[in-house]
């Protein structure tokens, strides 16, 4: 037996016994999970410093060791979400009842969706996230990682399901593929008997690669090609705050805005200023012939740049005539992600929130709120892009499919 058939029947059988099992019973085993992370933090943060070690010795991008660092702090964050996991209500069980004039009563009852295989790419936070909205949903649940976290995700894994047995849970509820070969994650994908979705976290090669390739119902994440518009009746002021908060907070991230569209009526009020202050930041600043008109001091801007997702300190800017011209720029270029506009107009806002199409649309707001636990969910398993089923940050309602409860007394069909 291949070792990810293994994993995949384990996962299986695991997402029977954990489906039936009561919140106060989940609850517990997401506090023991925690728990383990807290006392394994030393561990952790070990293992963690060797995946940046390796990813310093082999190039890669400050922008993403960034993504891949932990430290006390951000464990602490790690713990935090899945406590907060804890206080959310379970959505399984819940539902609602149909009462049919044969005396047939119906319950649509939401119920979890079994085995959940998680790829994503960098971010180790993300292993202990998306196992605890799993479990908390009452799934078993499947994950890889990238091989430039491998050993901070065994790390975190062997601390969740340390948790796991304290609470007497099967450990198999959880569990990572260790082998990052690429062959792996194609064995993966035809494992349609035993495992229910997959839901893919990283850049477009890889969702590429997922959607393609998979023989598993696919969740598809997209790429955050995040656009601030500034709009010609905007506050300024307020224009310029979100931007540098969109741009500069955490650039590695899907919600960074990566660029930055403006009325050409406010152009010139604008722009000097703002991208003063994004290169005082340090980004660097690619512009449209306009732009760099008004403020010289930019990169001209290549074509196939407005479809790019840079997650560095970069950002296009691009002058438009209009709202219509923004909105059909964003539709256009966009990844359906999280879009804002800046304005005091309240109809202008009104025709932004209609008119473009992405999972959230922002009115006077930064697109870094486009996150689980900022909406409320706890922590997220990612920022869904596509139109079925779910859509924006997929949080516990969002790992749950239906179930019919028919219940009747002895009626037939005429």
């Amino acid at each position: 037996m291949s070792m990810i058939l293994d994993i995949a029947k384990k996962a299986k059988e695991a997402s029977c016994k954990i489906a039936g099992i009561s919140t106060a019973v989940k609850n517990d085993a997401l506090r023991m999970m925690a728990e383990a992370l807290e006392q394994m933090k030393d561990e952790i943060i070990e293992a963690n410093e060797r995946d940046v070690a390796k990813a310093r010795e082999i190039g890669l991008k400050e922008a993403l060791i960034e993504r891949l660092m932990l430290n006390s702090t951000r464990i602490d964050g790690m713990i935090k979400e899945l406590l907060a996991l804890v206080d959310l209500p379970d959505p399984v069980g819940n539902g609602t009842a149909i009462k049919r004039p044969n005396g047939l009563t119906l319950l649509k009852q939401k119920v979890p969706l079994g085995v959940v295989g998680i790829i994503y790419e960098s971010r180790p936070n993300v292993t202990s996230d998306a196992a605890g909205l799993c479990i908390k949903a009452g799934n078993s649940v499947i994950l890889r990682g990238g091989s430039e976290a491998i050993n901070s995700n065994k790390a975190i894994v062997k601390a969740l399901c340390q948790g796991l047995e304290k609470a007497n849970l099967p450990t198999y509820c959880i569990q990572l593929i260790e082998d990052t070969n690429r062959e792996r994650i194609q064995e993966l994908f035809q494992m349609r008997d035993y495992v229910d979705v997959l839901i893919p976290r990283g850049g477009s090669a890889l969702i590429k690669n997922v959607v393609e390739n998979s023989r598993i119902p696919v969740i598809e994440t997209g790429e955050g090609n995040c656009h601030i518009y500034v709009d010609e009746f905007a506050d300024l002021s307020m224009a310029k705050s979100i931007l540098i908060n969109a741009k500069t907070s955490r650039p590695s991230v899907c919600n960074a805005a990566e660029k930055l569209l403006v009325h050409e009526k406010i152009a010139h009020a604008f722009l000097p200023e703002a991208l003063q202050e994004l290169q005082n930041f340090g980004v660097e600043i690619r512009g449209c012939e306009r732009t760099r008109k008004i403020y010289p001091n930019v990169v001209p801007i290549k074509a196939d740049d407005w479809s790019i997702e840079y997650l560095d300190m970069v950002i296009g800017v691009k002058v438009v005539d209009s709202i219509d011209e923004a909105v059909e720029h964003i539709n256009r270029f966009g990844t359906g992600h999280s879009e804002a506009i800046v304005t005091k107009d309240y109809e202008r806002a009104n025709l932004f929130l209609s008119g473009v199409d992405a999972a959230c649309v922002y009115v006077n707001a930064s697109t870094r709120f486009t996150d689980g636990g900022e909406f409320g969910m706890g922590a997220e398993i990612g920022i869904s892009t596509q139109k079925l089923h779910a859509r924006g940050p997929m949080g516990l309602d969002e790992l749950t499919t239906t179930k019919y409860l028919i219940l009747g007394n002895g009626q037939v069909r005429n």
